[in-house]
C-alpha cells in the first residue's frame, strides 16, 4: 500500500505533453490550492501510519513556500482532529550561528507556524542547532544523519527551492553524496534572505543543512515552488541536465519526487511557454498573440516581415494552415497590438472607441488608483497617473498599507531627533520616548507603537509630496492603513473581513468608473497579493451595486516584473519629459532611496527599475514594427 495519495492536476485542458520534463510535476491555479493538496497528502500519510501504530517521519522545510501547508495542517488538527502524536520531524537546515530564540531562526519559524499549534511531542522535534560549537559541528551533523536512520528514515520530505537551485542550503557545487554538514551560503541566497534580516550584511554567512544524499534517501519528496520568481530555476531543474551547479537537478535521480507548482512557477516550462513546440495547440487569440510575438523575437523580425516559412519552421504550421497565410496573421496581430496603444488612459472623449482599450464615455471619469505601499503608484504608473489628472479626471489615490516596516531605524531616528530638537523641551516627551526606543531596540524586538506611527508618518508625508508634485489635490489622497499589515514585523496577519470592509467602503464612497490595482504578486513578502485579494473581495461584494456595472478594473505591475506583450490590453506611451517627471515623483520617497530594505533580488533602485522596465516595453513595441516611444507603462484589464 502506498504511504500517500497522489496529487491531482488542477488545471484541466492544459497541454499535458511532458517530453521535455524529467521530473514529475503537478500544476495548480494558486499556491493556496496547491498547499491544501500537499497538506492533505501529509495528513493521509500521518493517519495511515497511525492505523499501523507506526511513527510518521517528516522532513520539514522553512521559508515562504510551506507556510500555507502548515496553516492547513494546523486547521486540520484544530477542526478535523488530525493528531501529530506519532509524528517525528527533522528540519532541513538552520543558520549558523543562530540562537533558537532569534526571530530569524528556523526554530522560531517552526514553533510559530506549526509546532506551537499541534500536539506533537517536543522530544520528536529535530532541528539543526545553530549554537553548537564550531569544533563540534562535524560530529553533530553525523549524529543528525544517524538519528534520521534510527527513526526509520524520512517518509515524506518537503522542499523549497532557491534561485540558485539550492534545496535545503545545498548551494551550487554541492555533491550528490553530501551528508548533513555546515556550508557557506551563496551570495544570492543571502540577498534573497536580506529582507528578513534588515539587510544582507546581517544575514549569517553559514548554515547547517541536510546534504543531498540525506534528502535523496527520503521515501517521498515534494518540492514546492510558487511565483514568477521561481519560474526560471524550475525550468532549469525540471528540463535541464543533472549538474551540481543546480543541486535541485539531483532530484531527477529520485523515483518518488513530485514538484508541486503554481501556474506562475510553471510558466517557463516548454509546454506552457511555447506549447506549439510540443504538439498541436488550440489557437485562442491569446495563444496566437503569444506565439507571433515569440516568433518575432526568435527570428529578429517585425510582425509584418514574417513569412510562411518562418511559421512553418518554428512549429506553427497548423496555425498557418488555419489562418491561410502569414500576411493575414501578421496584419491581424499588428492591429491587435496597435489598438492597445493610447495616450488617453481614461478614454478619449468624443471619439470612436471601438478599437480603443478604454471607453470614451463618460468623458470625465472617477478613478481610484490603489497602491499597496505608499510608493507603488508612482513607481508603477506615475506617467499614467499624471496623464489622468491632466486630462481632467477625478483621480483618487488610495494607499492600502502604511509601509512602516520599510523605514529603517536610522531614518526614523533622524526624523525623531529633528522633531525633538525643533520643539520645546516640555513638549518633547513623545519624541524622547521614540529616540529611546530606537536606541535601545534589541535585534529581534518589534517596533513600539510610537515608532511604528512615526515610520508610517514618514511614508505618508513622502506620498503627499509625490502626489502634490504630480498635481493631485490632498483631499484626493487616502490612507487606509489596513489592519492585516500593522503587526510591526515582516510576518503579517491573514486578510480579514475588516480589511475587505475598509476597501469596500472607499470604493462605495468614490463610485469609480476605473480602478487601477497592483497585479504584481512577486513582492518579497506577499503584501501586494493580500492587497489585491482585498480589492477582489470588496469588488465582488459590491458587484450588485448599480455603479459597479460601469466600473472597469485595470492591473499594473510593480517593481519586479512587467506584463508580457501578449498580456497587455493598454499601453500608455510616455514622453521624455513624462519619464523625468515620473523619476522625480519616485525620488520624493526618500526613505526608500539608496538603502531599500525589501528590494527583492534586484539591486537597482526603484526609479531605475521603473525606467528600465518602461523603456524596455517601448523597445519591444518598436522591435515589432510599431511606433517608437521613449517609454510605455502597461496594463491588463481584469474581469472581476
Amino acid at each position: 500500500m502506498k504511504n500517500s495519495a497522489p496529487l491531482q492536476y488542477d488545471i484541466p485542458g492544459k497541454f499535458e505533453e511532458t517530453r521535455f520534463e524529467k521530473n514529475h510535476n503537478v500544476i495548480f491555479k494558486s499556491a493556496s490550492d496547491a498547499s491544501k493538496n500537499v497538506a492533505e497528502e501529509i495528513a493521509q500519510l500521518i493517519r495511515f501510519k497511525q492505523s499501523r501504530n507506526e511513527s510518521c517521519v517528516l522532513g520539514l522545510a522553512t521559508g515562504s513556500s510551506p507556510i500555507k501547508v502548515y496553516e492547513e495542517l494546523v486547521r486540520m488538527h484544530q477542526e478535523d482532529g488530525l493528531s501529530f502524536h506519532n509524528v517525528i520531524t527533522f528540519n532541513l537546515d538552520e543558520y549558523y550561528p543562530m540562537t533558537k530564540e532569534n526571530r530569524q531562526s528556523y526554530h522560531y519559524f517552526m514553533q510559530e507556524h506549526l509546532f506551537n499549534h499541534v500536539d506533537i511531542k517536543p522530544e520528536n522535534i529535530n532541528i539543526p542547532d545553530g549554537t553548537i560549537l564550531l569544533s563540534q559541528v562535524n560530529q553533530y551533523c553525523i549524529d543528525y544523519d544517524n538519528k534520521i536512520k534510527q527513526a526509520g528514515g524520512i517518509d515524506l520530505q518537503l522542499l523549497g527551492i532557491g534561485r540558485t537551485g539550492h534545496v535545503g542550503f545545498n548551494e551550487p557545487g554541492s555533491h550528490i553524496n553530501s551528508g548533513t554538514r555546515i556550508i557557506t551560503l551563496d551570495h544570492i541566497t543571502r540577498i534573497d534572505a536580506s529582507s528578513a534580516f534588515n539587510g544582507t550584511a546581517n544575514v549569517p554567512k553559514r548554515a547547517i543543512t541536510m546534504g543531498v544524499s540525506t534528502i535523496l534517501k527520503s521515501k517521498r519528496i515534494l518540492l514546492l515552488a510558487w511565483g514568477q520568481n521561481k519560474a526560471e530555476i524550475i525550468k532549469r531543474t525540471i528540463q535541464g541536465e543533472i549538474t551540481s551547479e543546480v543541486p535541485a537537478t539531483f532530484l531527477q535521480n529520485h523515483n518518488n519526487t513530485t514538484f508541486v507548482l503554481d501556474q506562475f512557477a510553471a510558466s517557463e516550462l516548454t509546454r506552457f511557454k511555447t506549447p506549439w513546440l510540443v504538439g498541436e495547440c488550440i489557437w485562442t487569440q491569446e495563444l496566437k498573440s503569444k506565439a507571433i510575438i515569440w516568433l518575432c523575437k526568435e527570428t529578429k523580425q517585425s510582425i509584418l516581415k514574417l513569412t510562411d516559412r518562418d511559421y512553418n519552421n518554428n512549429g506553427m504550421s497548423d496555425l498557418l494552415a488555419q489562418e491561410g497565410s502569414a500576411y493575414d496573421l501578421n496584419i491581424n496581430m499588428f492591429n491587435v497590438l496597435q489598438h492597445t496603444i493610447t495616450g488617453w488612459p481614461g478614454g478619449k472623449p468624443n471619439t470612436d472607441d471601438s478599437n480603443r482599450p478604454e471607453r470614451s464615455n463618460p468623458s470625465k471619469k472617477r478613478i481610484i488608483l490603489f497602491s499597496p505601499h505608499p510608493d507603488d503608484d508612482v513607481i508603477s504608473m506615475g506617467g499614467t497617473f499624471s496623464k489622468l489628472i491632466k486630462q481632467g479626471h477625478d483621480v483618487h489615490v488610495v494607499y492600502q498599507t502604511s509601509g512602516n516596516i520599510a523605514v529603517t531605524d536610522d531614518e526614523a531616528l533622524k526624523f525623531a531627533e529633528v522633531c525633538n530638537d525643533f520643539i520645546s523641551n516640555e513638549n518633547s516627551s513623545t519624541f524622547s520616548s521614540v529616540i529611546s526606543d530606537l536606541n535601545t531596540k534589541s535585534e529581534n524586538e518589534v517596533d513600539s507603537l510610537e515608532v511604528r506611527k512615526l515610520k508610517g508618518l514618514i511614508r505618508r508625508r513622502e506620498s503627499y509630496a509625490a502626489t502634490r508634485y504630480i498635481g493631485l489635490k490632498d483631499e484626493n489622497t487616502h490612507f487606509l492603513d489596513l489592519p492585516f499589515y500593522e503587526t510591526g514585523q515582516i510576518k503579517k496577519n491573514p486578510l480579514a473581513k475588516e480589511d475587505i470592509d475598509i476597501v469596500a467602503a472607499i470604493i462605495s464612497k468614490i463610485k469609480p468608473h476605473q480602478v487601477f490595482a497592483a497585479g504584481d504578486l512577486a513582492d518579497p513578502h506577499g503584501t501586494h497579493e493580500v492587497c489585491l485579494n482585498a480589492i477582489f473581495a470588496a469588488m465582488k461584494e459590491l458587484k450588485k451595486e448599480s455603479f459597479m456595472d460601469d466600473c472597469w478594473l485595470w492591473l499594473y505591475r510593480g517593481a519586479w516584473h512587467e506584463w508580457d506583450l501578449h498580456e497587455i490590453d493598454m499601453a500608455v506611451p510616455l514622453s521624455p519629459d513624462e519619464v523625468l517627471m515620473k523619476r522625480h515623483a519616485i525620488l520624493y520617497h526618500q526613505s526608500q532611496k539608496d538603502r531599500v530594505m525589501f528590494q527583492g533580488n534586484d539591486s537597482r533602485e526603484f526609479w531605475v527599475r521603473a525606467e528600465d522596465r518602461n523603456k524596455n516595453t517601448a523597445k519591444l513595441y518598436d522591435d515589432l514594427g510599431l511606433a517608437q516611444y521613449e517609454a510605455i507603462e502597461a496594463f491588463k484589464r481584469f474581469d472581476y
